[in-house]
């Protein structure tokens, strides 16, 4: 029996040694994927974007609000102020051209009047309150302008994300609240006299982020952390590809037909693409984490800390290979031509990473979605990767991931069983 294992793993390598070119690529492909998107990924989890976005403003007011703004802004990380366009100062339509052409993602714009304004409304709210603590029968109310109420407008490139507004939009909002704040305290101040230095315009509130450690050592989530695992694991699902291929072309040359005439259980000559497969998952794995671990420092990006994690790491990988192994058996075995099996398993494997979490994360999908998510095995591999590399999980903690995993290999290796025997009987 052992034997027989050891030639069908032996066939499983000479297959594969035919075609080299799609060998190499089912290696260079993946390295190339993780290189490229943990650059293009690797600003939005520094602290310091060295990239700043470029911003419209126009400052209509020139008063105490505007220039907090403008003195914020220029503070931020995030962002660049642009005032002037050809040395003159941008008037609303321009900004509003330029953003909607794209040439710019955001403009804000500042209407007249807008410090002014906002003190006269300060003004009588704060005296309306301090008269409430006078002999209010003796005072004589005096007919006051009413203020209207101020609109600062934000214009965005309609092509920006959505997140990206939320958070400009929240920005300028806590910047507008701090000043109005700020005022209010200043024109109580005047209004109380002596009692000035009563009022403390410090925040009693504060946030402090609570960081996880291992080792004493802060455990910081980077865009390696991220990208790594969820690119290792649509790499290795993307061997449901020439595995679908392999089988469908043992059927169609009649390679499968000379197996069976031998006393080859078909179990047996799975077992032997199985380990064949899941040696190529691993060599896809450690080839990333090799990536990962000394090139990414030398182009500039955080390179993956696997201290104390690479075994666990390893039981991950080989378990979402045993999926992927699977799942590829079940689609070669059903599909009648390459052409069936090569598209659907693509496809496939783009859905599952999809709804997995590996290009947009789970607790931003939708709640239906969310659910679907639990389903996809990739999900069930990123969850694992994720609870080693950043949630410090212990083997036992990820045992229901990997014990989901290898229940998806066993169940869709025992149809494609099922559905063979079923097919050679009619």
């Amino acid at each position: 029996m052992m034997y027989k294992l050891l030639m069908s793993i032996y066939k499983e390598f000479l297959l594969l040694k035919r075609d080299l070119g799609g060998v190499i690529i089912l290696f260079v492909m993946p390295l190339v994927l993780i290189i490229a998107v943990t650059l293009i990924q690797d600003s939005t989890f520094k602290k310091v974007n060295d990239a700043k976005i470029p911003i419209l403003l126009v400052n209509n007011d020139n008063g105490m609000v505007s220039q907090s703004v403008l003195e914020n802004l220029q503070k931020s990380e995030a962002f660049s102020v642009v005032t002037k366009i050809d040395g003159k100062l941008i008037t609303e339509v321009q900004a509003k051209e330029a953003v909607f052409k794209g040439v710019y993602q955001l403009a804000i714009v500042i209407p007249s009047e807008l410090s002014n304004d906002l003190q006269s409304k300060i003004d009588q709210n704060v005296e309306k309150i301090v008269n409430s603590f006078t002999e209010t029968d003796t005072i004589q109310e005096e007919v006051k302008d009413i203020v209207q109420q101020k609109e600062v407008k934000l214009y965005f490139d309609p092509a920006v994300q959505m997140s990206f507004k939320n958070a400009v939009m929240s920005s300028v909002d806590k910047m507008i609240s701090q000043i109005e704040t700020q005022s209010i305290y200043s024109t109580f101040q005047d209004q109380l006299g002596e009692s000035v230095d009563s009022f403390e315009q410090n925040s009693f509130i504060s946030f402090k982020e609570i960081i996880p450690r291992k080792n004493d050592k802060e455990i910081i989530p980077n865009s390696a952390q991220h990208n790594v695992p969820a690119w290792t694991l649509f790499a290795i699902f993307f061997i449901v590809i020439p595995l679908s291929i392999n089988i469908v072309k043992e059927k169609n040359q009649g390679t499968f037909v000379r197996l069976r005439t031998n006393p080859v259980p078909y179990a047996l000559v799975l077992l032997g693409k199985t380990i064949t497969y899941a040696v190529i998952c691993m060599i896809q794995f450690y080839m990333m984490v090799v990536v990962a671990v000394f090139l990414f420092p030398q182009i500039g990006l955080p390179a993956l800390n696997v201290e104390g994690n690479l075994f666990l790491m390893s039981i991950v990988a080989l378990f979402s290979g045993f999926a992927a192994i699977g799942f590829g058996i079940l689609v070669g075995t059903i599909a009648k031509t390459q052409e069936q099996s090569a598209p659907f398993g693509a496809t496939a494997t783009i859905v599952l990473a999809a709804i997995g979490g590996v290009w947009v994360p789970v607790f931003a999908m939708p709640k239906m979605m969310q659910i679907i998510a639990k389903c996809s095995p990739m999900n069930w591999g990123l969850n694992a990767f994720y609870d080693v590399l950043l949630r410090n999980s212990t083997i036992l903690e990820i045992l229901p991931e990997i014990g989901l995993l290898f229940l998806f290999f066993i169940i869709t290796t025992t149809i494609a069983i099922i559905y063979d025997e079923k097919k050679r009987s009619v």
